[in-house]
């Protein structure tokens, strides 16, 4: 069963058109995926130079005309598959030759490398976008992309191989079940968990490792690695419990045992805000559009409902009060990080104050022993306003003794954790006022559209 795509390849912001076409070159020729090149063919280019044999083709272009393309389109990839076990990698080869060369009518140059890395044998197609002659550039006309599939299916029928048989869209089977995308961090967790497997003999053993697996380790106070096209360093320490610097160096040393990363399943998405369908089909929403929302809303309110069932909350009145408190509550905790904040960056500016005015008491000092000279102002210019600002503080907030500099270390300290442990509940108050409120609203909505719906309907 062939599956064919036509997909044009475009330059890269901050990469040349010729760094560009080697990189996908090189990725359809990696010796990896087919068989170390054995199953690599070409077409009036050698599969080892296609990238610069495609550049003198484009230059030969830019001489004929006298001007530059204003599309960024290099060259072009078809991607044909087939059924798992039904064609040889070598036959695969030909089949792809074959599409290429009815497709470009032998007018542009071609790569066609066929991947067994998969368990379906694929090819991939590249082609210039540059006609062999230099005169023109190939035309991807509207309905390209069907063109290549149709010929596809045309060239595997001639070769006695199956085709993707479309059917009536009500026929189709619908994917409801999308396949777990892997994040940056899940990926790592399980490559970690497969080196620690290994058991390397020390912590810098196991860095090793990690960089054999392709990772960038930038080694310091806090361990962090960057994997093949990530922009950013992950630290260990971020990863969850068991992934730390301290855990990896113990399970390394055998005092403690590694628990390899579990992902935790998605969780269900909560109620949603019910439609306001009367307001929708006042700005002329169609009949379709409020046969949708009616069994959305019915599907919320059920959702909205069994939350209240979980909360225990049984009257309208309830639901009010219960939303007034979290949202007080929630204010409340706001208000006192706020404040905890607020003295933070007192304290903060207020150890300044106080270490620029010891550093600079000696200047000031002896500036005023000068009797204020000008000469003197001049030369030490920064230190005396450093000195005056420092003084101008402690007077605007009323200090007539210094407090010491330990003590606010250690009330910066204090303040900190207090505002740091209060963050987890200052989340949870937001989430329970949040969930209130939308279950607040939605009860509002749907027994105001009950009302509307059993009025009476007057018709003269």
């Amino acid at each position: 069963m062939a599956a064919t795509r036509l997909i044009a390849l475009h330059k890269n912001k901050g990469m040349t058109v010729a760094a560009c076409l080697k990189n996908r070159t090189d990725y359809i020729e990696n010796p990896d995926k087919t068989e170390q090149g054995q199953f690599v063919s070409s077409y009036a280019c050698s599969a080892l130079t296609a990238d610069e044999e495609f550049m003198l083709t484009k230059r030969q272009y830019d001489l004929v005309n006298g001007r530059r393309q204003k599309s960024d389109v290099i060259a072009y990839q078809i991607r044909q598959s087939f059924r798992p076990g039904e064609i040889t990698a070598d036959e695969a080869n030909k089949v792809g030759y074959e599409l290429a060369m009815r497709f470009t009518k032998g007018k542009h140059a071609f790569v066609v490398a066929t991947h067994t890395d998969r368990q379906h044998i694929h090819n991939h197609v590249i082609f210039n976008s540059t006609a062999l002659d230099g005169s023109r550039k190939f035309r991807d006309f509207f309905f390209s992309a069907l063109a290549v599939q149709r010929l596809s299916d045309l060239i595997c029928l001639e070769h006695q191989l199956s085709v993707i048989e479309k059917k009536p869209y009500r026929e189709r089977q619908k994917r409801v079940l999308y396949p777990p995308k892997e994040s940056n961090r899940d990926r790592l967790c399980g490559i970690i968990d497969t080196i620690l497997a290994e058991k390397p003999e020390d912590y810098e053993a196991f860095l090793q490792k990690l960089e054999q697996q392709g990772f960038e380790v930038k080694r310091g106070k806090h361990t962090a690695v960057k994997g093949k096209g990530q922009k950013r360093f992950i630290r260990f320490r971020t990863l969850g419990t068991g992934y730390g610097e301290d855990e990896i160096k113990a399970v390394l040393a055998g005092k403690a045992k590694h628990q390899p990363y579990q992902k935790k399943p998605p969780q269900e998405q909560p109620f949603q805000l019910l439609v306001d369908i009367q307001g929708k089909m006042a700005e002329g929403k169609s009949a379709g559009y409020k046969k949708w929302a009616t069994k959305f809303n019915l599907k919320e309110m059920s959702k909205t409902l069994l939350f209240l069932q979980e909360q225990k909350i049984g009257s309208t009145e309830e639901l009010r009060e219960r939303t007034a408190a979290a949202t007080e509550r929630y204010h409340a905790m706001g208000e006192s990080i706020k404040a905890a904040e607020a003295r933070l960056t007192e304290i903060a500016v207020l150890k300044t104050h106080i270490i620029n005015y010891a550093k600079t008491r000696p200047a000031y000092d002896a500036y005023r022993k000068s009797g204020y000279s000008k000469k003197f102002l001049d030369a030490h210019r920064e230190e005396i306003t450093l000195h005056k600002a420092a003084k101008a503080a402690f007077d605007e907030a009323g200090l007539q003794k210094l407090p010491k500099v330990k003590e606010l270390d250690a009330e910066f300290a204090e303040l900190l954790t207090k505002k740091k442990a209060t963050y987890p509940n200052y989340r949870k108050a937001r989430d329970e006022m949040q969930q209130l409120m939308k279950a607040q609203k939605n009860v509002e909505l749907f027994f105001a559209e009950d009302k509307d719906n059993l009025r009476p309907q007057h018709t003269r």
